[in-house]
Protein backbone atom coordinates (compact mmCIF):
# COMPACT_ATOMS: atom_id res chain seq x y z
CA UNK A 1 0.00 0.00 0.00
CA UNK A 2 2.75 2.59 0.94
CA UNK A 3 4.22 1.80 -2.52
CA UNK A 4 1.01 1.96 -4.33
CA UNK A 5 0.62 5.00 -2.65
CA UNK A 6 4.05 6.87 -3.43
CA UNK A 7 3.82 5.61 -6.96
CA UNK A 8 0.31 7.22 -7.02
CA UNK A 9 1.25 10.72 -5.58
CA UNK A 10 4.17 10.78 -8.06
CA UNK A 11 1.58 10.76 -10.75
CA UNK A 12 -0.89 13.99 -9.05
CA UNK A 13 -3.26 11.13 -7.94
CA UNK A 14 -4.63 10.35 -4.58
CA UNK A 15 -7.72 7.60 -4.60
CA UNK A 16 -8.48 8.58 -0.64
CA UNK A 17 -9.08 12.12 -1.82
CA UNK A 18 -11.19 10.81 -4.50
CA UNK A 19 -13.24 8.56 -2.56
CA UNK A 20 -14.13 10.95 -0.11
CA UNK A 21 -15.62 12.84 -2.64
CA UNK A 22 -17.76 10.72 -3.56
CA UNK A 23 -18.91 9.35 -0.12
CA UNK A 24 -19.96 13.24 0.61
CA UNK A 25 -21.30 13.07 -3.26
CA UNK A 26 -23.60 10.52 -1.90
CA UNK A 27 -24.21 12.01 1.24
CA UNK A 28 -25.76 15.01 -0.28
CA UNK A 29 -27.66 13.02 -3.01
CA UNK A 30 -29.75 11.32 -0.01
CA UNK A 31 -30.17 14.82 2.33
CA UNK A 32 -32.04 16.33 -1.05
CA UNK A 33 -33.65 13.34 -1.75
CA UNK A 34 -35.28 12.87 1.85
CA UNK A 35 -35.67 16.47 2.55
CA UNK A 36 -38.22 16.38 -1.13
CA UNK A 37 -39.79 13.74 -0.04
CA UNK A 38 -40.62 15.47 3.63
CA UNK A 39 -41.56 18.61 1.77
CA UNK A 40 -44.18 16.37 -0.85
CA UNK A 41 -45.32 13.93 1.67
CA UNK A 42 -46.57 17.66 3.67
CA UNK A 43 -48.08 19.01 1.18
CA UNK A 44 -50.17 15.59 0.25
CA UNK A 45 -51.07 15.42 3.55
CA UNK A 46 -51.77 18.79 4.66
CA UNK A 47 -49.82 17.58 8.40
CA UNK A 48 -47.85 21.52 8.15
CA UNK A 49 -48.44 22.94 11.41
CA UNK A 50 -50.37 20.06 13.39
CA UNK A 51 -49.19 17.15 15.24
CA UNK A 52 -49.34 14.75 12.32
CA UNK A 53 -46.26 16.64 11.12
CA UNK A 54 -43.75 15.41 13.64
CA UNK A 55 -45.15 11.67 13.16
CA UNK A 56 -44.62 11.84 9.87
CA UNK A 57 -40.94 13.52 10.86
CA UNK A 58 -40.43 10.31 12.98
CA UNK A 59 -41.88 8.05 10.26
CA UNK A 60 -39.22 9.55 7.87
CA UNK A 61 -36.70 9.25 9.56
CA UNK A 62 -37.00 5.74 10.39
CA UNK A 63 -36.87 4.95 6.92
CA UNK A 64 -33.99 6.92 5.93
CA UNK A 65 -32.07 5.04 8.86
CA UNK A 66 -32.49 1.81 7.37
CA UNK A 67 -31.81 3.44 3.61
CA UNK A 68 -28.71 4.40 4.79
CA UNK A 69 -27.24 2.06 7.06
CA UNK A 70 -27.35 -0.54 4.18
CA UNK A 71 -25.78 2.05 1.51
CA UNK A 72 -22.83 2.82 4.56
CA UNK A 73 -22.44 -1.16 4.52
CA UNK A 74 -22.62 -1.30 0.72
CA UNK A 75 -20.24 2.17 -0.01
CA UNK A 76 -17.64 0.38 2.83
CA UNK A 77 -17.35 -2.42 0.60
CA UNK A 78 -16.94 -0.24 -2.52
CA UNK A 79 -14.01 1.66 -0.47
CA UNK A 80 -11.99 -1.60 0.37
CA UNK A 81 -12.14 -2.39 -3.60
CA UNK A 82 -11.42 1.22 -4.59
CA UNK A 83 -8.42 0.72 -2.38
CA UNK A 84 -7.09 -2.61 -3.24
CA UNK A 85 -7.95 -2.98 -6.27
CA UNK A 86 -8.91 -0.45 -8.25
CA UNK A 87 -6.09 1.75 -7.08
CA UNK A 88 -3.02 -0.90 -6.17
CA UNK A 89 -0.12 -1.02 -8.25
CA UNK A 90 1.30 -4.59 -8.96
CA UNK A 91 4.80 -5.19 -7.27
CA UNK A 92 7.75 -4.64 -8.87
CA UNK A 93 6.29 -1.68 -10.70
CA UNK A 94 8.39 1.32 -11.46
CA UNK A 95 7.92 4.77 -12.91
CA UNK A 96 10.99 4.90 -15.53
CA UNK A 97 12.86 8.36 -15.35
CA UNK A 98 12.94 10.05 -18.15
CA UNK A 99 15.52 12.98 -19.23
CA UNK A 100 14.35 16.44 -19.67
CA UNK A 101 16.49 17.95 -21.93
CA UNK A 102 15.87 14.89 -24.58
CA UNK A 103 12.20 15.35 -23.74
CA UNK A 104 12.24 18.96 -24.68
CA UNK A 105 14.31 18.34 -27.32
CA UNK A 106 11.50 15.94 -28.85
CA UNK A 107 9.01 18.13 -28.34
CA UNK A 108 10.96 21.04 -30.03
CA UNK A 109 10.94 18.60 -32.66
CA UNK A 110 8.48 17.01 -33.10
CA UNK A 111 5.94 19.58 -32.56
CA UNK A 112 7.49 23.34 -31.95
CA UNK A 113 10.15 23.38 -34.71
CA UNK A 114 7.87 21.56 -37.23
CA UNK A 115 8.79 23.21 -40.71
CA UNK A 116 5.41 23.03 -42.46
CA UNK A 117 3.53 24.61 -39.66
CA UNK A 118 6.52 27.51 -39.59
CA UNK A 119 5.99 28.08 -43.45
CA UNK A 120 2.25 28.13 -42.88
CA UNK A 121 2.71 30.74 -39.83
CA UNK A 122 5.25 32.85 -42.05
CA UNK A 123 2.56 32.90 -44.54
CA UNK A 124 -0.26 33.74 -42.09
CA UNK A 125 1.81 36.85 -40.69
CA UNK A 126 2.86 37.97 -44.22
CA UNK A 127 -1.43 38.04 -45.11
CA UNK A 128 -1.84 39.78 -42.00
CA UNK A 129 0.60 42.60 -42.45
CA UNK A 130 -0.97 42.94 -46.52
CA UNK A 131 -4.68 43.51 -44.86
CA UNK A 132 -3.09 45.53 -42.50
CA UNK A 133 -1.42 47.66 -44.82
CA UNK A 134 -4.44 47.42 -47.21
CA UNK A 135 -6.39 48.76 -44.31
CA UNK A 136 -4.15 51.78 -43.61
CA UNK A 137 -4.34 52.79 -46.78
CA UNK A 138 -8.00 52.65 -47.16
CA UNK A 139 -8.13 54.39 -43.56
CA UNK A 140 -6.09 57.24 -44.82
CA UNK A 141 -8.05 57.57 -48.59
CA UNK A 142 -11.51 57.73 -45.69
CA UNK A 143 -9.75 60.55 -43.68
CA UNK A 144 -9.06 62.34 -47.09
CA UNK A 145 -12.48 61.79 -48.92
CA UNK A 146 -14.07 63.11 -45.03
CA UNK A 147 -11.86 65.83 -44.73
CA UNK A 148 -12.31 67.40 -48.37
CA UNK A 149 -16.39 66.66 -47.79
CA UNK A 150 -15.94 68.83 -44.69
CA UNK A 151 -14.14 71.60 -46.59
CA UNK A 152 -17.17 71.59 -49.39
CA UNK A 153 -19.46 71.43 -46.85
CA UNK A 154 -17.95 74.75 -45.15
CA UNK A 155 -18.02 76.48 -48.32
CA UNK A 156 -21.32 75.50 -49.39
CA UNK A 157 -22.46 76.77 -45.85
CA UNK A 158 -20.74 80.19 -46.68
CA UNK A 159 -22.29 80.64 -50.20
CA UNK A 160 -25.30 79.73 -48.76
CA UNK A 161 -24.87 82.24 -46.26
CA UNK A 162 -23.49 85.01 -48.84
CA UNK A 163 -26.92 84.29 -51.16
CA UNK A 164 -29.44 84.37 -48.65
CA UNK A 165 -27.58 87.87 -47.56
CA UNK A 166 -28.01 88.91 -51.16
CA UNK A 167 -31.78 88.30 -51.27
CA UNK A 168 -32.32 89.34 -47.89
CA UNK A 169 -30.73 92.81 -49.38
CA UNK A 170 -32.88 92.36 -52.42
CA UNK A 171 -36.31 91.99 -50.71
CA UNK A 172 -35.27 94.91 -48.12
CA UNK A 173 -34.12 97.52 -51.26
CA UNK A 174 -36.77 97.35 -54.35
CA UNK A 175 -33.08 96.68 -56.88
CA UNK A 176 -34.54 96.26 -59.57
CA UNK A 177 -36.31 99.19 -60.20
CA UNK A 178 -33.42 101.44 -59.35
CA UNK A 179 -31.53 99.09 -62.61
CA UNK A 180 -35.02 100.18 -64.30
CA UNK A 181 -34.28 103.52 -63.76
CA UNK A 182 -30.79 103.51 -64.91
CA UNK A 183 -31.63 101.61 -68.04
CA UNK A 184 -34.20 104.54 -68.89
CA UNK A 185 -32.19 107.19 -67.70
CA UNK A 186 -29.49 106.49 -70.10
CA UNK A 187 -31.38 105.55 -72.99
CA UNK A 188 -32.79 108.90 -72.95
CA UNK A 189 -29.17 110.42 -72.36
CA UNK A 190 -28.49 108.77 -75.51
CA UNK A 191 -31.03 109.80 -77.22
CA UNK A 192 -30.03 113.53 -76.41
CA UNK A 193 -26.57 112.88 -77.27
CA UNK A 194 -27.59 111.58 -80.38
CA UNK A 195 -29.70 114.84 -81.03
CA UNK A 196 -26.85 116.82 -80.13
CA UNK A 197 -24.35 115.01 -82.16
CA UNK A 198 -26.72 115.81 -85.24
CA UNK A 199 -27.10 119.48 -84.71
CA UNK A 200 -23.28 119.69 -84.26
CA UNK A 201 -23.20 118.20 -87.61
CA UNK A 202 -25.45 120.23 -89.42
CA UNK A 203 -24.06 123.45 -87.67
CA UNK A 204 -20.48 122.40 -89.18
CA UNK A 205 -21.41 121.44 -92.22
CA UNK A 206 -23.68 125.33 -92.87
CA UNK A 207 -20.59 126.75 -91.54
CA UNK A 208 -18.45 125.02 -93.57
CA UNK A 209 -21.00 126.20 -97.14
CA UNK A 210 -20.97 129.70 -95.07
CA UNK A 211 -17.31 129.71 -95.68
CA UNK A 212 -17.28 129.13 -99.14
CA UNK A 213 -19.81 131.89 -99.96
CA UNK A 214 -19.36 134.23 -97.64
CA UNK A 215 -15.59 134.79 -97.96
CA UNK A 216 -15.83 138.18 -96.03
CA UNK A 217 -16.87 136.44 -92.82
CA UNK A 218 -14.84 137.35 -90.24
CA UNK A 219 -13.69 133.55 -88.78
CA UNK A 220 -11.77 135.06 -86.16
CA UNK A 221 -14.88 135.79 -83.63
CA UNK A 222 -15.93 132.02 -84.33
CA UNK A 223 -14.43 128.90 -82.74
CA UNK A 224 -15.78 125.60 -84.86
CA UNK A 225 -14.28 123.44 -82.87
CA UNK A 226 -16.93 124.02 -80.08
CA UNK A 227 -19.82 122.73 -82.66
CA UNK A 228 -22.21 124.64 -80.72
CA UNK A 229 -22.84 128.08 -81.11
CA UNK A 230 -25.98 126.76 -83.56
CA UNK A 231 -27.56 124.53 -80.41
CA UNK A 232 -30.85 125.30 -79.72
CA UNK A 233 -30.78 126.71 -75.42
CA UNK A 234 -33.22 123.88 -74.75
CA UNK A 235 -31.45 120.93 -75.74
CA UNK A 236 -28.42 122.60 -73.68
CA UNK A 237 -30.54 122.38 -70.56
CA UNK A 238 -31.94 118.96 -71.30
CA UNK A 239 -28.24 117.38 -71.27
CA UNK A 240 -27.02 119.69 -68.32
CA UNK A 241 -30.05 118.41 -66.41
CA UNK A 242 -29.66 114.46 -67.36
CA UNK A 243 -25.67 114.50 -66.21
CA UNK A 244 -26.22 116.45 -62.91
CA UNK A 245 -28.71 113.31 -62.69
CA UNK A 246 -26.46 110.88 -63.14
Amino acid sequence: MEDSEAILDSLNLNPKLFINEVLNTVDDVVDDAFNFYYQEASAKLKTNGTEKSQDLNKGIDITRNRIQSVLEKRLAIWEKYCLHHCFSVPEGFSIPKKDKSSVDLNICQGALCDPYLDAKLDSLRKRLLAVLRTVEKESEMLNRDLQELERHSTSSNRCAVVINEALKLYEENPLNEMFQEVVTTASELGIKMGKLKTSMNEEIGRTKTRSIYLTDINFCTTDPCKGLSNAELKDLQEFLAIVKNM
